[in-house]
């Protein structure tokens, strides 16, 4: 199963305004994502539920999981990867 790692680039984490765009680009890719801290990967959430973002609770600058399966997964991840790393809160 096709997993990338990201550090999330939002001054603000992934709460409310950073949270609500990740959330689009994740319920748009054509397969289940899932999303874990990267020190706690057994708790995964689905990426494209706000309350799963929310409940994930990361903060500015930590790592966070990606995990994927099916055709384009990598493609997903990656696209998915560069959203998270990018200062979403403006």
């Amino acid at each position: 199963m096709p997993q990338k790692t990201a550090t999330v680039g939002s001054k603000a984490g992934l709460h409310a305004r950073p949270a609500s765009v990740f959330v689009k680009a994740a319920a748009a890719q054509p397969m289940a994502i899932s999303i874990a801290k990267a020190d706690t990967p057994q708790e995964s959430f689905d990426a494209a539920s706000i309350l799963g973002l929310m409940a994930l609770g990361a903060e500015y600058g930590h790592e966070v999981v990606l995990t994927a399966e099916g055709e384009g997964a990598e493609a997903a991840l990656q696209e998915l990867a560069e959203t998270l790393e990018t200062e979403l809160d403006t």
